[in-house]
């Protein structure tokens, strides 16, 4: 996309013992009987004593999910490509949240009235994404690292059961009528997909991005929201969301953009917190939180 990024350069120029039994001894018979022999016949109607059958345990796999085609852009390899995010590397933002976190940000999500599915792992979270997405209707996505990961960008690009605005807007090349389209349908559809930066103990959740595109469709322009987030980017409450989204995903989303733009780069231009679910509208907004250290 050219223009978008001369927009984007032009704007930074600004996881036994065995047991012995002892034999009775028995008096011997006066004259051993030879033993009968026994007929095939008779053998064949013996009965046979059979093993019982040895059960082996079953592995069962965890539930498969497409691949991620932009493997380039995860934040483990963003991290051993770029010198200025190294320092980064095993920062507390990379791991997942214990078991008690998750729990504090499941109950003060749904006290804030967002709707919430605690998954664990990549595999779990496709499966389920897909079936809270209903036949027939309009698709578009925020980029996200962690949607691509899970496989759902690659499964969205293929033959699918929804209406893929996002195919719609890239396949028109002329970059005025695509921001227009971006603008409208984009941010207008009956499913928005994003990520966030951030999502507190207590209930809220946190973005950013550069164009506004984003945060407008989270914010009021789509019908409905599904939030797709890992509990690496749990913290505790409003104050640490912004020192996450300002310190951390900031840094590992401008060395995404050095490498797909070749920019300086990026920058939070619009930032945005959800305190509580649209009174109007409860239902709106839903939340997958995914037991796995996913995006940035």
């Amino acid at each position: 996309m050219p223009s978008v990024i001369k927009s984007i350069k032009k704007f930074f120029k600004s996881d036994s013992k065995s047991k012995k039994t002892a034999a009775a001894a028995a008096p011997a018979p006066a004259a051993a009987k030879p033993a009968p022999v026994k007929t095939a016949a008779a053998a064949a109607a013996a009965p046979v004593a059979t093993a019982a059958p040895v059960l082996e345990a079953v592995e069962v796999a965890a539930p498969a999910h497409p691949e991620n085609t932009n493997t380039n852009h995860t934040f483990e390899a963003l991290v051993k490509a770029d010198a200025q995010l190294a320092v980064l590397a095993d920062h507390k933002y990379t791991k997942t949240a214990s078991a008690e976190r998750v729990a504090a940000a499941k109950a003060g999500l749904e006290a804030n009235g967002f709707k919430v599915h605690v998954v664990n792992g990549k595999g779990e979270a496709f499966e389920t994404l897909k079936s809270l997405i209903p036949a027939g209707v309009s698709v578009n996505n925020a980029h996200s690292t962690t949607l691509e990961e899970i496989g759902f960008i690659t499964y969205l690009k293929g033959e699918t059961a929804w209406n893929n605005v996002h195919a719609t807007i890239l396949a028109e090349k002329d970059m005025g009528k695509q921001a227009e389209l971006r603008r409208t349908i984009g941010s207008t559809v009956d499913y928005y997909l994003t990520s966030m930066s951030a999502v507190t103990e207590d209930g809220k959740l946190a973005h950013a991005d550069l164009s506004g595109s984003k945060v407008g469709g989270v914010a009021f322009g789509a019908a409905n929201v599904i939030v797709v987030v890992g509990t690496n980017k749990i913290v505790k409450d409003e104050d640490e969301a912004w020192t996450r989204t300002n310190e951390f995903a900031l840094a590992a989303e401008s060395a995404r953009a050095r490498d797909a733009y070749g920019v300086p780069a990026s920058a939070i231009v619009n930032y945005e917190v959800i305190r509580k679910a649209n009174p109007f509208n409860p239902n709106r907004i839903q939340v997958l939180l995914i037991n796995d250290a996913l995006g940035f």
